[in-house]
């Protein structure tokens, strides 16, 4: 049995990085924590919204704020993205991109996924930005082999944080219906379950991975039976925690969802337009294989201009 850790609690927090745990329980020498930050679906918003419902919330230069004042708290911190980065204000209609890979990579992204309005400038636009990035984008279910992006992008990756193995892949989204073919081209789509199950099989039972991430841009759930993040943690056995995109969901906490082996499986979506940055707090107890879920929780803050 390889040295994994016993996963003790589990927060999520919105844009800032309020702590509830017992730092006198942190004091062991034991007990690891890591802080996974997430957003999905940012759709361009780089300056905050100036109008309507969601005036003041928002912006890359505050969310950037937010995310160093948690980094300079907590030791072992990963940031991580849903997908679709592109499309929605006039910047994207402008740079085609490279504006928020750029700013993205000065934040200093861990990896990201893929969403369908990420291929709005098409496979040779996608790929022209892709020079401004410091992160590796994962999609482990859409095969490029027949396109310029062939080879272009990881199935999965692997963080270690003070000893603890944090494995991430990527889900994609059927593009189509969702995107023109002439965008995609010869774009190939996996079907999202049998893909999980072997990518975080590897993960979790191969490499050995103590944590398994799973970044999707299937969406929450649906009516139909559309492959959706529930019915992927459903019916896998080894993902542990799936950050979502595609619905626009504001989670007021995190979702459990019990999988094949009736392990709990987290799920957290935090909306749209970088208006709510996701924090989950793991912490771990070395050499146990089981984990146990003691409080979730979520703070939405508005961001000031």
């Amino acid at each position: 049995m390889n040295n994994r850790r016993t996963f003790l609690k589990r927060i999520s927090l919105g844009a800032v990085g309020l702590t509830m745990f017992n730092h006198k329980l942190l004091a062991h020498e034991d007990l690891i924590k890591i802080t996974i930050l997430h957003t999905n679906d940012m759709h361009s918003r780089i300056e905050p919204f100036s109008s309507g419902k969601f005036k003041g919330y928002g912006g890359m230069a505050q969310r950037s704020s937010i995310i160093e004042e948690i980094r300079k708290k907590e030791k072992n911190v990963l940031l991580f993205d849903a997908g679709d980065i592109f499309q929605g204000t006039p910047y994207f209609n402008y740079y085609g991109g490279e504006i928020e890979f750029k700013l993205m990579s000065k934040m200093k992204y861990d990896a990201a996924t893929l969403g369908n309005h990420d291929f709005d400038n098409g496979l040779d636009g996608l790929k022209k930005q892709l020079k401004h990035t410091s992160f590796p984008f994962l999609t482990s279910n859409y095969d490029f082999k027949k396109t310029i992006l062939s080879n272009k992008f990881k199935s999965y990756t692997v963080f270690e944080k003070q000893g603890v193995k944090i494995g991430v892949f990527g889900l994609g989204i059927k593009l189509d219906g969702l995107v023109p073919k002439e965008l995609y081209k010869e774009t190939k789509y996996i079907d999202p379950i049998q893909v999980a199950n072997k990518v975080s099989n590897k993960l979790k039972n191969k490499l050995n991975c103590d944590l398994v991430v799973c970044l999707s841009h299937l969406g929450l759930e649906y009516q139909s039976n559309k492959v959706s993040d529930i019915i992927v943690a459903k019916k896998t056995k080894n993902i542990d925690l799936i950050i979502g995109g595609h619905t626009h969901t504001f989670l007021e906490k995190p979702i459990i969802v019990t999988n094949q082996e009736n392990k709990k499986v987290i799920i957290n979506q935090v909306g749209w337009g970088g208006i709510n940055i996701g924090k989950i707090d793991f912490i771990f107890k070395q050499n146990k294989t089981d984990f146990d879920v003691k409080k979730s929780s979520i703070f939405v803050k508005k961001n000031k201009n």
